[in-house]
């Protein structure tokens, strides 16, 4: 299938723009065993970097690991699905990782799921007993398999940052740490889509996963790549949009990698042979509206003082919420209840703080809080 703009899954092959510098530094600490973290708000590309770095690092000497464990509430539910994750690509066959589960999880009882689609992943059900909670035998399991092919493993951990909201999460961190660094033939490439947390978890001097590794914070895009980007598929499908209109649209979501994406489709859709201003607006109109039920269910419980936080941010007030005009301004109570609204906003992943400014999570966010 020829995609043209991609969002809502990952880029890949030409719908995946720049990054060369990030592609080339993760290549490298796949290749070398360098353990890194990506660091970026969502939607900025961790997944398609990593996963495209993954198609140019592999060979039959470095087999590469993708696990989303965005859907695990505890460590065991982490642990089943890292140890599924690990037996099913690093074989080449079924009959091979039923053969290295019987061999490296001997203790553990476990069922095989299929999917319907036989192009589908087939994965592990593990039976685990609630009385013995050490789960060594699944975090050592990639490097008992690099040891026994005689390959280098690095396993790439999506949505990391779950872990800190497990019960017992710091001491299954302590026990992460404690087991992966001593690994000689595995690496490991955790990232997340919720920035604040990633961060706390190994920018932390208190944390186990402080320098644990390279860290790679994703940067936005340039423009100028994003408008020969959008230019160049307009162009490939006879349909002309000049640079000006597309930095329009880089700009209004503030180089979003996904909703650059997104955006570009809607107004292409809108499109016969050349954009016009009005197919541009409406396009946007239809972006927003698009995520109104998401940011609704988001901010859904807020208070109004939290509500009015994000409505001076939304504003462009990226410093000085605690002064005494903006709290008059915007009703946020006190300077110590603006201290109070931020922790909880970082927490929820509604907003971000870079260079001691803080930004709305999503650049969408902002024309919705104006329209409501």
């Amino acid at each position: 299938m020829n995609k043209l703009f991609v969002f809502g899954r990952t880029a890949s092959g030409d719908t995946f723009t720049d990054r060369e510098k990030e592609t080339k530094k993760l290549v490298s600490n796949f290749k070398y065993g360098v353990n890194t973290f990506i660091v970026s708000p969502r939607r900025w590309g961790k997944t398609s970097l990593v996963k495209n770095a993954k198609e140019k690092a592999e060979s039959a000497k470095l087999r590469i690991v993708y696990v989303d464990v965005q859907r695990c509430r505890s460590r065991e539910e982490f642990c089943e699905r890292f140890a599924s994750a690990v037996l099913t690509q690093t074989a080449g066959k079924m009959d091979e990782w039923l053969e290295n589960a019987r061999t490296f999880l001997s203790r553990f009882s476990f069922g095989v799921n299929a999917s319907p689609d036989p192009m589908g992943e087939m994965s592990i059900k593990l039976e685990l007993s609630p009385r013995d909670r050490s789960m060594d035998d699944l975090l050592q399991l990639p490097e008992s398999i690099a040891k026994k092919k005689g390959i280098q493993v690095v396993v790439c951990i999506d949505e990391f940052q779950q872990i800190g909201n497990y019960t017992d999460s710091l001491q299954f961190q302590i026990e992460l740490r404690s087991i992966w660094q001593h690994q000689e033939h595995v690496s490991y490439c955790l990232f997340g889509s919720r920035k604040h947390m990633m961060e706390s978890l190994f920018d932390d001097t208190s944390k186990p996963f402080y320098k644990f590794g390279d860290i790679i914070y994703l940067q936005r895009i340039p423009t100028e790549y994003w408008v020969k980007y959008i230019v160049g598929k307009f162009k490939q499908e006879g349909k002309d949009i000049s640079r000006k209109q597309s930095e329009w649209i880089v700009a209004q979501v503030d180089g979003n990698s996904s909703y650059v994406q997104q955006l570009s489709w809607y107004v292409f859709q809108r499109t016969d042979k050349k954009v016009n201003e009005a197919s541009l607006h409406e396009a946007f109109t239809e972006l927003v509206d698009q995520c109104s039920d998401f940011f609704e269910a988001k901010t859904e419980g807020l208070t109004a003082y939290q509500m009015n936080y994000l409505r001076a941010v939304a504003d462009g007030i990226n410093s000085g919420l605690s002064a005494g005009k903006t709290i008059q301004r915007y009703n946020l109570g006190s300077s110590a209840n603006v201290a109070t609204i931020k922790k909880l906003l970082l927490e929820k992943d509604l907003i971000l703080e870079e260079d001691k400014k803080i930004f709305l999570t999503d650049p969408i966010m902002a024309p919705w809080l104006r329209r409501i």
